[in-house]
């Protein structure tokens, strides 16, 4: 209990020192880089209690609903603080941090259950998807970003927040960045499961891939859209954020239903 709320409590320091920051600078992108310690630590110590859990569960990793939610959590955490203590993408830490600190109190707080001895194989595409998740969570991020300068620009009402983001043709070059690891990420996930998983009907997985399948051809189509004929913008925000929202049906949608709603384990 004692690490969680450390962390939770260093996460929301990490946000609050942002938030200071960009009030301070008058909407300027935030340029201290004091909230990486905290946000370092807690990211240590969410890590940390994952471990914890691990070493004192039987079976494999958890990954159930509010464990894959933390796991993504702390990998969209660690992303922001490497790149964001590069570059202007500290303004996502705001979002994500107190989000992070949101999904451990609640993996916490609902517990954890013991998980089927999954193998290496298997174990090696669990990880894989959590990290494209995480990273395709980011770039889900950035289109919202992207489409809140948009609009503001369309008004001309440019509130100070929003001038602590990035220029808008930095933020879109790095959203197709972004989307771009995520797509491969997600290629080698829908592979390994291609691989590794030998009974899709039995692990009620089929629905879960189809979603997947599906999130991956409309991130593809729009990777192939910017490159092909220019795509950007409102485009580029839509097709983001519908690609994404396929994938969160695909991965946590089902886990939703079947372990919360209806109550289901895999063997």
């Amino acid at each position: 209990m004692t690490i969680v709320l450390i962390a939770v409590a260093l996460y929301l320091a990490a946000a609050g020192l942002l938030v200071g920051d960009v009030a301070r600078r008058g909407g300027q992108p935030a340029r201290r880089r004091g909230w990486l310690v905290p946000a370092g630590l807690a990211i240590v110590l969410h890590a940390t209690y994952h471990v914890v859990v691990a070493l004192h569960t039987v079976g494999g990793p958890d990954l159930h609903f509010f464990a894959a939610l933390s796991l993504v959590a702390l990998g969209m955490a660690a992303l922001t603080a490497l790149f964001g203590g590069r570059g202007d993408m500290a303004a996502l830490g705001v979002v994500v941090f107190p989000l992070a600190a949101l999904l451990l109190g609640a993996y916490h707080v609902y517990g954890h259950a013991p998980s089927p001895t999954l193998g290496w194989r298997l174990e090696v595409h669990a990880w894989m998807a959590l990290l494209a998740y995480a990273t395709l969570g980011i770039a889900a991020l950035l289109a919202i970003m992207l489409w809140l300068q948009e609009r503001a620009l369309r008004r001309r009402d440019f509130h100070r927040w929003l001038r602590a983001l990035p220029p808008l043709t930095e933020l879109e070059t790095l959203l197709f960045r972004t989307i771009t690891v995520g797509f491969v990420l997600l290629t080698l996930t829908l592979l390994t499961g291609l691989l590794f998983v030998e009974d899709f009907l039995a692990q009620k997985l089929l629905h879960k891939t189809v979603l997947s399948l599906l999130s991956w051809i409309v991130f593809g189509a729009l990777l192939i859209g910017r490159w092909r004929y220019g795509w950007r913008g409102g485009r580029a925000v839509h097709w983001t954020l519908t690609a994404m929202a396929l994938l969160l049906l695909a991965f946590f949608g089902s886990k939703f239903v079947l372990e919360l709603v209806l109550g289901w384990r895999p063997a």
